[in-house]
């Protein structure tokens, strides 16, 4: 699957994909939340986005789901979109250079409540 760049990812999570932000609390708390993104934690990402898995989000609704995937640099996230598609995620994807590229791009950050999902 190809990578988005952060514009990109914003243009598909405005078309619905899923954008989902596995930073950790101290690193979102110090460059801002990525707005719309659902925050699940690395350690249990696939549990919550797999179709399959009883402990699925709601959102996980099945295989043909586009989930971008982001981070702080872009490089945990590549692994992460990676797992998911071994999982049959097939439109699994990254955004590049993660939240810093976002922040270097001028997109907007918010700093309300995330939606956190554990």
């Amino acid at each position: 699957m190809e990578r988005l760049t952060p514009e990109q990812a914003r243009a598909a999570h405005a078309a619905g994909a899923l954008l989902i932000d596995t930073r950790t609390d101290v690193q979102r708390r110090e460059q801002g939340e990525l707005p719309g993104a659902l925050v699940i934690d690395r350690t249990v990402l696939e549990w919550r986005l797999d179709p399959a898995s009883p402990d699925r989000i709601p959102e996980a609704t099945g295989h043909d789901l586009l989930v971008i995937v982001v981070c702080r640099q872009g490089y945990s996230s590549s692994l992460a979109a990676a797992s998911l598609r071994a999982l049959g995620l097939r439109r699994a994807t990254d955004m590049i250079g993660g939240i810093e590229a976002w922040v270097a791009a001028g997109l907007p950050l918010h700093t309300g409540p995330a939606d956190e999902r554990r």
